[in-house]
């Protein structure tokens, strides 16, 4: 979740199980999520990241907030950031209410680990020349 915009930010990637809130970042025009122990450090979601509102999250318009009526969501990296919530509505994460907090449910699993080899096959003696 640390777009292009959030580069004059500090930034670390999200945890499992940790809180998160949705903060406007100072020097940028964006928001994104932050710790609440740690409100100046940008929280980078990955692709796939599953996390939970405390309550229906909501979209910040001009004059008013607006419900998205869900509260679990996936993290998706489209042309910008993005979240899929469950009844199926992709939103910009910069367009959040700013103040919502989330807890980070389940991480994506990483590329960088190598499945187990799987075992050698032995063929039987009985085929063996």
């Amino acid at each position: 979740m640390c777009d292009y915009s959030l580069h004059l930010a500090a930034s670390r990637p999200a945890e499992l199980a940790e809180i998160i809130e949705i903060k406007e970042f100072s020097g940028t025009r964006t928001r994104g999520f932050a710790s609440p122990s740690d409100p100046g450090t940008a929280v980078c979601l990955r692709p796939g990241t599953e996390i939970a509102f405390e309550e229906n999250a909501y979209l910040q318009g001009l004059l008013c907030r607006w419900p998205i009526r869900d509260r679990l969501a996936r993290f998706r990296l489209v042309d910008l950031d993005m979240l899929e919530f469950a009844n199926g509505r992709i939103v910009h994460v910069t367009n959040l209410a700013v103040g919502q907090r989330a807890t980070v449910l389940q991480l994506p699993v990483s590329s960088t680990k190598k499945p187990a080899a799987a075992p050698a096959a032995t063929e039987p003696a009985s085929l063996r020349t």
